[in-house]
């Protein structure tokens, strides 16, 4: 078989199992090819997934955006533009691409291929070009559902983890005002088998024991019981009662 021929039927089977790692069949595979292609590999700098990347940093902005808007109808814009900040972070797109395994359908130079583990940023540089491709060759719609199925699990991770010591802080500064301590939380109860079980947490500060809130982990328990102290403290209804 001549060269040409055998690249072009590498090139296909390289799209080919890449698509169905992605879990996206392209009409256009043309578009595949460029998200895939580093600068290295191009036989020009417009055959590089650079313009592909330039679009799909905004479109995983835009899905990312749509989602914490409609998830937290409560945030203002600082809360929601430090969760966007984590989740669409470098870091983060080139773990997503590592879990699609991107790097082993990407067609880069020689000079790269040698030094065997590509480098973070190039990784992420590919996540983002295969949204974008993604976007062109099926439109909003597919690339929202491909975006919404990395970043889903990382906006709970985030928002919980943001909400988490904002209302931990909230009642520790509440407290220092109130009775001159710190909060402190303790476990009063759990229930359920190993695999599934639920603890019961209070907080309590200066004498002070607030409301106490179950939770499918301690961390959790602790989240709610913060939230119930802080309630309880400006007057609110408590979120999580445990009664």
């Amino acid at each position: 078989m001549p060269l040409q021929e055998r690249t072009v039927s590498r090139d296909r089977a390289i799209l080919a199992a890449c698509q169905e790692a992605v879990g996206y069949t392209f009409k256009d595979p043309a578009l595949l090819r460029a998200a895939l292609t580093h600068t290295s590999g191009a036989n020009t700098r417009a055959g590089s997934n650079e313009r592909l990347e330039f679009l799909g940093d905004s479109v995983l902005g835009l899905a990312t955006c749509e989602a914490l808007y409609a998830r937290f109808p409560d945030y203002q814009e600082g809360d929601l533009t430090k969760v966007k900040s984590v989740v669409v972070s470098r870091k983060t797109c080139a773990r997503f691409s590592e879990e699609l395994g991107l790097g082993d359908y990407l067609f880069t130079g020689k000079g790269v291929a040698v030094y065997g583990e590509l480098p973070a940023n190039m990784l992420a540089d590919v996540f983002e070009s295969l949204v974008a491709a993604i976007f062109l060759d099926g439109g909003w719609e597919a690339a929202r559902g491909f975006v919404l199925r990395f970043i889903g699990p990382e906006v709970e991770r985030v928002a919980s983890e943001a909400v988490s010591s904002n209302a931990k802080s909230q009642l520790q500064h509440l407290t220092q005002r109130l009775f001159g301590a710190a909060p402190r939380y303790f476990l009063l109860d759990e229930q359920g088998p190993e695999h599934d079980k639920c603890f019961k947490v209070a907080a309590e500060a200066g004498g002070h024991k607030f409301p106490a809130a179950w939770g499918r982990t301690k961390k959790e328990a602790e989240l709610k019981a913060a939230m119930n102290g802080v309630a309880e403290v400006t007057g609110e209804e408590v979120p999580y009662p445990s009664d």
